[in-house]
């Protein structure tokens, strides 16, 4: 069966042969490695998660409250005006791109628990580094919203913060099921973007793995702002809800942390032990060795 599984692949096009027996997965990480705590590199992964969660969030959070300043009907303004929501799709899809090509390299470019759930379960990092890139995330996220609120605290309070909320017309179980869906997608993204054996199979194919993962952002975003202004990142809603600390904020947080996790739990599993049949491989190793 383990052969069924890892067949011999070719690749043509000039880009030479791949052959898919040669390929060995990376040893999966320790789930507790307290050698990290020990390590420079372990403190300067989770100060980069910190500031990237920052930069993203000042940047879209003022995005978002920019667009609605500038189409308010109290202002008689331009209600075709402003970036729209496609400029804010635009503005978390980018952000995303930069910031994880900036820092994929220091500390994976995480910049959201789900995310980091997600590659947890997939045993790409350890239950420590992951606690800690989530803390960092969500601290993170507080700085970069306080600082908007700190430059901009009147647009900041009149126009809502860029906090998740579920919009009027639709219940709860259709936000977070919009949660669901749309952090599966990034983190299905983040899994095939970041897969090692595609890497070591299309080295010829010039494609930037923040790249697809920015415009998996984007194209969530154009689906499910009209619902819940798009989570699928609780570092994201933690933050902006802290800040502008209103109770429709914290009464709809829950959907942006239930939601994801369940979201990255599955593509986890979908991506691991369905597509790289993990669980098949492991028993075919382990029926080889009986």
């Amino acid at each position: 069966m383990g052969k069924d599984v890892e067949v011999a692949e070719q690749q043509g096009g000039g880009g030479g042969e791949f052959s898919a027996k040669d390929y060995h997965d990376p040893p999966p990480a320790p789930l507790i490695d307290f050698e990290e705590l020990g390590k420079w590199s372990f403190y300067r992964a989770v100060i980069a998660e910190f500031i990237a969660t920052l930069l993203f969030l000042y940047v879209t959070v003022l995005t978002v409250i920019g667009y609605k300043s500038q189409t308010d009907p109290n202002l008689n303004t331009d209600q075709c005006g402003g970036v729209g929501i496609l400029g804010i799709a635009w503005a978390f899809g980018g952000m995303i791109f930069i910031l994880v090509y900036c820092t994929a390299g220091i500390s994976g470019g995480h910049i959201n628990p789900a995310v980091t759930f997600g590659l947890f379960l997939g045993r790409k990092v350890s239950l420590i580094r992951a606690l800690l890139y989530m803390v960092a995330q969500c601290l993170g996220a507080i700085c970069g919203c306080g600082f908007v609120k700190a430059f901009q605290k009147s647009y900041y309070n009149r126009y809502g913060g860029g906090a998740n909320e579920l919009a009027d017309g639709y219940n709860k179980g259709t936000g977070l099921g919009a949660e669901i869906i749309g952090t599966f997608v990034l983190v299905y993204t983040v899994f095939s973007a970041t897969d090692p054996k595609r890497s070591a199979r299309d080295s010829h194919v010039p494609v930037l793995a923040p790249l697809p993962i920015g415009f998996a952002v984007f194209m969530v975003h154009l689906a499910t702002i009209p619902i819940t202004g798009t989570g699928i990142n609780p570092a994201r809603s933690f933050g902006a809800a802290v800040i502008y600390n209103k109770e429709k904020a914290w009464d709809d947080q829950w959907i942006f942390w239930v939601g994801p996790f369940i979201g990255a739990f599955v593509a986890a599993f979908y991506h691991q032990y369905i597509l790289r049949a993990a669980a098949i491989k492991a028993l075919g190793s382990f029926r080889s060795n009986a």
